[in-house]
């Protein structure tokens, strides 16, 4: 085991809101939690982009290419962008 070199931090917020929602019988949305499997080609294609190094936030106005697509997407679901 290798000793953290994080600080200790207590409880997060993620924790308590989750204990929170345990406790009422409440849907938790502040988490995903999926309860299904992932599709194997998705999870190799995760695998090859954070290989390839694209794993950092995108730009705040995202990423042209695929904000074209999904341009493309909508236009040629609704007939508009």
């Amino acid at each position: 085991m290798f000793p953290s070199k994080l600080p200790h931090i207590g409880t997060t917020i993620f924790t308590t809101m989750s204990a929170l929602a345990l406790e009422h019988g409440a849907i938790n949305l502040g988490q995903g939690f999926p309860d299904f499997a992932c599709e194997p080609r998705l999870l190799d294609a995760v695998n090859d982009a954070m290989r390839a190094g694209h794993n950092q936030y995108p730009p705040m106005a995202g990423v042209p290419e695929l904000r074209q697509a999904i341009s493309h997407k909508i236009e040629s679901l609704y007939g508009h962008h």
